[in-house]
């Protein structure tokens, strides 16, 4: 008998990263570039000009009919009912103990028909977690459709107009986490005004055979404008800096939204959804921990699985940190006990057996600027 692993997964556009020379790494069973250039290079220059990144790893479920509001509603957190033809929103799949199956986008592309981006290290568990509940209120189809997508991310302040010279679309009209169907370089796309690095900027979903043809327009579109391919390196510290949670690190089937400090997402006047009941009663009673952001005090940097002391006691984990290039300082996250979780609170992160300070700051570490 064989123990070998499965073989990893590729995106479509594999050949191009390795032509570029990006630096491959295993990641949720899929071969990602890590970094082309550099991780410092490619976060400032999405801080700065623009960056372009293969999402294409994460995945699309699909819900339609004439429950597909009602069966949505059911299984997400955040209110979709509010949702327009054209609009997505941030939301969480959740178990019934208010957990997280995994944090989602919900697109609305008709009244009867939405789509679902989900993490790709989740894409067959939350397809099963949807396709056992979400006809719990009726019939609906659900389709795990992300085979038929590529994602292509263009980020950065210089962002939209690299990708309005690809597109009769006029993206100035698209508003923040709404989309608009159209063309790029030619192919057939929908263009949506969301990320996940903190700046304005684009992800693009193609059908899988067009994603080189796009990948190198946008490239070459915009060289001028200083834009470079970016790798998952980047997109960390980048998600880090405006606070945005990683499942798996920040948030999993341990955590609540509301211990992740999430409660923005939750549609509280919605009769009925999975886990509402625990997160009603956790809204009232307040929760016993926290993910708070913290700032190192000390000339040291905290990872994922670092412990938290406070008084000479264990009293959380780190759930995510890194030195960051553009802020310049040592940050991540961390759960604590409510109590420690007020902003110039101090404790002590065990790094390899040394104490070093930190103290609670509020979240995001950074926003980019307005205009």
């Amino acid at each position: 008998m064989s123990d070998t692993a499965a073989p990893l997964k590729k995106t479509p556009l594999h050949a191009a990263h390795v032509a570029l020379g990006a630096r491959m790494v295993p990641f949720a069973g899929w071969d990602m570039p890590v970094e082309y250039s550099g991780i410092t290079a490619e976060h400032m220059a999405v801080r700065t000009a623009a960056g372009l990144f293969d999402v294409s790893h994460m995945g699309q479920v699909e819900l339609a009919g004439d429950n597909a509001l009602a069966a949505v509603q059911h299984i997400v957190s955040n209110d979709v009912a509010k949702l327009q033809n054209g609009q997505a929103q941030y939301s969480a799949l959740m178990t019934p103990e208010g957990t997280f199956v995994d944090d989602v986008l919900v697109y609305r592309f008709a009244e009867k028909h939405y789509l679902l981006v989900v993490n790709g290290a989740n894409v067959d568990k939350d397809y099963a977690w949807i396709a056992a509940h979400a006809p719990e209120v009726g019939e609906v189809a659900i389709v795990n459709s992300s085979d038929r997508y590529a994602l292509i991310a263009v980020q950065g302040p210089k962002a939209r107009g690299i990708v309005q010279t690809l597109t009769a679309v006029d993206l100035s009209a698209v508003k923040y986490y709404w989309f608009a169907h159209g063309e790029i370089a030619g192919v057939r796309c929908t263009l949506s005004r969301t990320g996940y690095t903190g700046e304005d900027g684009w992800e693009i979903f193609v059908a899988p055979q067009f994603a080189t043809q796009v990948w190198n327009a946008l490239l070459e579109a915009g060289k001028p404008d200083g834009l470079i391919p970016c790798g998952l390196g980047a997109r960390d510290t980048l998600r880090l800096e405006a606070a945005m949670r990683l499942y798996g690190n920040d948030m999993d089937e341990t955590s609540t939204v509301l211990e992740c400090d999430l409660g923005w997402i939750v549609g509280w006047n919605k009769a009925e959804f999975i886990g509402k009941p625990v997160l009603d009663r956790q809204k009232a009673e307040g929760v016993a921990k926290k993910l708070v952001g913290f700032e190192m005090l000390e000339r040291a940097i905290a990872r994922h699985g670092h412990e938290v002391v406070h008084g000479g006691t264990k009293v959380g984990v780190v759930t995510s940190g890194t030195q960051t290039p553009f802020l310049k300082k040592a940050i991540g996250m961390a759960y604590v006990p409510t109590a420690l979780a007020v902003p110039g609170t101090e404790f002590t992160i065990d790094i390899r057996g040394r104490q070093a300070r930190a103290v609670v700051v509020p979240m995001p570490f950074y926003k980019r600027p307005k205009g």
